[in-house]
């Protein structure tokens, strides 16, 4: 195989069979999986947090179904799954009182986990790189490489650029991931997928996507108010009629709350 060859004459190539944007759980779900099916596959993550997990941050109610498949042994693996779902509650809220309504069939949670996305995507960093998955922290992945009307890789950001463009004597040039296959795990929005989409107009018979803002804190509250496994739901106040969107509670960890 012949040694490939930078479409920018000044950076560096590193070849891979795939390479992955992202490191959250879709992109080292990927990558387990890929390397469990092909264990000869040389596959890379890139990371634009200076680790990975920095970028996760999420309380979530998370359900094990995948982890099941991808490890079945999760429990003795030390999967950071501590606090079991135990009691549902959906709020319908005023500004001064809180209505109980029938929880909906999507938001019955037995058998799931409230967890932290952080420390989830940690843990599933070290299976991954256990397996041989090479991941790459604190680079992001700027440019998608294009030859022949295909995607061929990606390129790394450039360092020591001025505000004004120009290269500054600390000037670094980023490194091109050449790869058989992309894979875009970018998340909400992701700048490369974004251009993606536009470029093979991606979305031409998709209905559109929809986002949310949200805003979370987590609290430290006394154990005896504390109740692990507790998830409330919550809509109406302080949103308005015409608004979507809602909030939530969850109980977890040792006398923590995700609230949001």
């Amino acid at each position: 195989m012949s040694e490939p060859v930078p479409l920018r004459p000044d950076r560096a190539v590193m070849p891979y069979d795939v390479v992955i944007v992202g490191a959250g759980p879709s992109g080292l779900s990927c990558a387990i999986r890929l390397k469990q099916l092909a264990p000869h596959l040389t596959v890379c993550v890139l990371e634009k947090g200076s680790e990975v997990g920095a970028h996760l941050l999420s309380g979530a109610v998370f359900e094990p179904r995948v982890l099941n498949a991808l490890f079945p042994k999760w429990k003795e693996m030390g999967a950071p799954l501590k606090t079991e779902a135990k009691s549902d509650s959906f709020l319908f809220l005023t500004k001064t009182k809180s209505y109980r309504l029938p929880t909906p069939p999507t938001m019955h949670n037995k058998g799931n986990y409230i967890i932290s996305l952080g420390e989830f995507g940690k843990w599933l960093a070290q299976q991954a790189e256990a397996l041989g998955v090479e991941i790459f922290a604190g680079f992001a992945a700027s440019e998608l490489l294009m030859q022949g009307g295909r995607v061929i890789g990606v390129a790394t950001n450039d360092a020591g650029i001025d505000k004004h463009g120009k290269q500054t004597d600390r000037f670094m040039a980023g490194v091109e991931i050449h790869a058989r296959h992309t894979v875009l795990a970018e998340g909400c929005h992701g700048s490369l997928t974004k251009k993606l989409i536009a470029q093979f107009d991606l979305r031409k018979h998709s209905d559109p996507q929809s986002y949310g803002l949200g805003i979370k804190e987590i609290w430290e509250i006394p154990s005896a108010q504390h109740k692990p496994g507790s998830i409330v739901h919550t809509i109406g106040w302080p949103m308005d009629f015409k608004t979507y969107g809602g909030g939530w509670i969850y109980h977890y960890g040792t006398n923590l709350v995700s609230i949001g």
